[in-house]
């Protein structure tokens, strides 16, 4: 097993001292991270799409295709950025914080270009402009991102405090999900179109807010968790490799989350459609978005006392099977109004909040697992192969969705789609997440293996380690 100490390191004199409780402060920088993160995250994810197909006038699925090589290779990005960062020493602000402070303006910057549209170019310098600003962008995130999500595992070990963690990088997550889902729709579509001025005046906004976000969280977290340079010599690829494969955590998380991700790419590039083509709204848009995501922040007081009494790998299953009924339900009431449609599935996004309220406490559970099997802390690596598996889920979203808009007969030029277009948007809206979710369900069921009994065993028995070793 390896030895770990946990102290924080003097800003002004280099030594090493007892670091401030864990508390408030770590919690809201946490937070602030992916509030920053998902001012743009979000803002691609639901609306680049649109973008693409409506003011640079390329094909669903040609814009498919691009989504599908650029997340692919953020996913490569990931890993090699991942183990970068476990090859670096932990300088007097941390091993992990630095990088957020050092990477964040370029990421911003490159946002903010790929929203930018010259007037009076041609379709093909058009199709090359989003390749390789969206390239830049998921390059760029991955510096970010990784040592982000990292970060979570050093700031402290007890579970119940990596829940709360992951509880408040949800809810940043949702605080900007809000923000842009309620207002976003107001600013980038004029009459019900999609408007390149409004989309460029976006950008800008939300990437001055993601700027303060970064640096929220650069101040306000603590890495506690440190590793003795003598064991940084015991980090070797295929070590790390070969307790991957026996991560029997690690895989069957691996595969959940890449699904999820995969659906919450899809729907969100669908939704786009489905307010504003079947329910002819996208000021609904903004709606839905203020009640799914108030649906998501009445979880949020029910989590911390639900996994103190069940288990984090109980109370996502349960809200995965909820979820799943309330969307199957969905696909068989077709001609619910746009109301009636958002207030359903509010009840199903409750269901899934759950799963996204614990699940980053689910990876620094695998981290630890991970540690169990090989002796070796390795943050980065293990994270950046959870996000690899995001990326690809993501890259297969973005690909499928522009596949599936396009399969199902969407066409931009019409002013008014087909009934047999708007019945697939549908169909892709409930039936397929309904289907997805029940998969979700059995995954964690009967795949992931920690429940809330072999957690707080794997727990105890690495703090022994790591006293034993101080």
């Amino acid at each position: 097993m390896s030895n770990l100490v946990i102290h924080n390191v003097s800003e002004t004199t280099g030594n090493i001292k007892a670091s401030r409780p864990f508390g408030m402060r770590d919690k809201l920088g946490y937070l602030f991270g992916d509030f920053g993160n998902d001012f743009f995250f979000i803002l691609v994810s639901s609306f680049l799409m649109v973008y693409y197909t409506d003011i640079f006038k390329i094909h669903a699925a040609t814009i498919g295709l691009v989504f599908i090589i650029a997340r692919l290779w953020d996913a490569v990005a990931d890993v090699v950025w991942g183990r970068f960062i476990d090859t670096r020493k932990a300088g007097i602000q941390g091993k992990f914080r630095p990088w957020i402070f050092r990477m964040s303006f370029p990421l911003v910057i490159s946002g903010i270009l790929m929203f930018v549209k010259i007037p009076g170019m041609s379709d093909g310098f058009y199709m090359a402009y989003a390749f390789v600003t969206y390239l830049i962008w998921g390059t760029l995130y991955s510096t970010v991102n990784i040592p982000y999500g990292s970060m979570a595992s050093v700031i402290t070990s007890d579970s119940v405090e990596r829940t709360t963690l992951s509880t408040f990088r949800t809810m940043g997550a949702m605080l900007a999900s809000l923000i842009i889902n309620v207002i976003g729709p107001l600013i980038l579509f004029v009459n019900n179109k999609a408007d390149s001025n409004r989309f460029m005046l976006a950008a800008i906004v939300f990437g001055i807010l993601s700027i303060a976000c970064y640096m929220a969280c650069y101040k306000l977290s603590t890495e506690r968790i440190t590793i003795p340079e003598a064991q940084k010599n015991k980090v070797h690829l295929g070590i790390t490799l070969k307790g991957m494969l026996k991560n029997r955590p690690l895989i069957s998380i691996l595969i959940a989350s890449l699904t999820f991700m995969m659906l919450s790419m899809l729907v969100g590039a669908v939704n786009v459609y489905l307010f504003k083509n079947y329910f002819g709204s996208a000021s609904m848009l903004s709606m839905a978005g203020l009640i799914q995501t108030a649906a998501v922040f009445i979880a949020i007081p029910f989590v911390k006392s639900l996994v103190h009494k069940f288990g984090k790998k109980e109370i996502a299953a349960a809200g995965m099977l909820l979820s799943s009924v309330v969307y199957l339900m969905l696909y068989f009431l077709p001609h619910l109004t746009a109301w009636q449609f958002v207030l359903i599935s509010a009840v199903g996004m409750f269901g899934f909040a759950f799963f996204n309220l614990v699940v980053w406490a689910f990876v620094t559970d695998v981290i630890d697992y991970q540690e169990y099997v090989t002796g070796v802390r390795e943050d980065g690596t293990v994270y950046s192969v959870y996000s690899f598996a995001r990326k690809v889920g993501q890259a297969l979203a973005g690909g499928i969705g522009g596949v599936a808009i396009g399969s199902v007969g969407y066409d931009a030029a019409r002013s008014v789609q087909t009934k047999e277009a708007l019945d697939g948007i549908y169909t892709l809206a409930t039936l397929v997440p309904g289907i997805v979710y029940l998969v979700i369900f059995l995954i964690i069921v009967f795949l992931y293996p920690l429940n809330k009994r072999r957690t707080s065993q794997l727990a105890s028995h690495l703090n022994e380690k790591r006293l034993g070793g101080a």
